[in-house]
């Protein structure tokens, strides 16, 4: 998830939604949805500008929760940072820091989460509590599987998450997940950056019931009281494309979830089989750093350009 952004993010405004939110709930959608935009996705060897920042527009369409079937679409402003620091990096993809790093294994902070949803806008949900925003964190170990200098990596990532939601008021644990995952990135001689990312999601029993659980106090002739179990979360697949046009960004992706075969398949909240995410954003860049960086993180010589 884009930590950096959480600053900005109340003061963007939202374009199509029936979901009526509270202002620390609409923080979270948006942190939410930026963190679905997909960033510069190879780092080709050579050296770049410190930071880097513009500003833009994203579209940007999802459901309430994995399995639902109330789809929701954003049109929002889009800032765009990046900062490629020796332990701290943030670009367009996520902000990671580096616990440590070998040439083909590192060891980073990972981080991801959900959007609040409002649970008399949700038919499945009727009568039941609101949905926090949840905060998704923990280490992901990653292992570089293959690569060709600014042409191609091929990563496995293993993260592991605690999940904390919140609705600005309370705190509280909903479990723990887990998404290894095989992860493409692919620069095309024309500039594109392409990235390919798919694997099983894995989440322990009190995950689940977060979200598709039903205590009996809220079961009715429709939605029968359901006690959901940990285990296999379904199949996710995510394919990206940026390019940079001199100062300005372009990037989109799609991502898909199959459901078919998740531990929570029986739940009364569980309304489709797979869901489909899309978005597509455009920022420009206005400012840079002069001091320039190689792409392992370590300080090169200063280049002319204005701050």
């Amino acid at each position: 998830m884009n930590l950096r952004k959480l600053n900005c993010l109340h003061a963007l405004p939202k374009l199509k939604t029936n979901m009526p939110m509270k202002t620390g709930a609409a923080i979270a959608v948006r942190w939410f949805a930026f963190a679905l935009i997909p960033g510069p996705l190879v780092a080709a060897a050579q050296d770049k500008p410190l930071w880097e920042l513009g500003a833009g527009a994203a579209f940007i369409s999802f459901a309430d929760y994995r399995g639902s079937d109330k789809q929701r679409s954003y049109l929002l402003p889009l800032p765009y940072f990046i900062y490629r620091g020796e332990f701290l990096q943030v670009d367009r993809d996520k902000m990671r820091g580096l616990f440590f790093k070998t040439e083909r294994v590192e060891l980073e902070l990972s981080a991801n989460g959900t959007v609040p949803v409002r649970s008399r806008d949700n038919g499945a949900r009727q009568g039941m509590p609101d949905l926090d925003p949840t905060l998704e964190i923990g280490p992901s170990l990653n292992v570089l599987l293959a690569s060709t200098p600014q042409r191609y990596r091929l990563t496995l990532k293993l993260p592991v998450r605690a999940v904390i939601a919140s609705d600005f008021r309370r705190v509280q644990g909903q479990g723990i997940l887990s998404q290894p995952q095989l992860n493409l990135d692919v620069t095309l001689a024309n500039g594109w950056q392409l990235g390919l990312a798919g694997g099983p999601l894995f989440a322990d029993r009190r995950y689940h019931q977060y979200f598709y659980g039903v205590d009996p106090v809220y079961a009715t002739a429709a939605r029968p009281a359901y006690r959901a179990r940990g285990g296999y979360s379904g199949l996710q697949l995510v394919a990206a494309a940026s390019r940079r046009f001199d100062q300005l960004w372009v990037g989109g992706f799609v991502k898909y979830d199959d459901l078919s075969q998740a531990v929570f398949a029986n739940s009364p909240l569980f309304e489709r089989r797979n869901n489909i995410s899309a978005g597509i954003a455009v920022a420009w860049i206005f400012a840079q750093s002069r001091q320039r960086v190689s792409t392992n993180g370590s300080t090169s010589k200063p280049a002319a350009t204005n701050e």
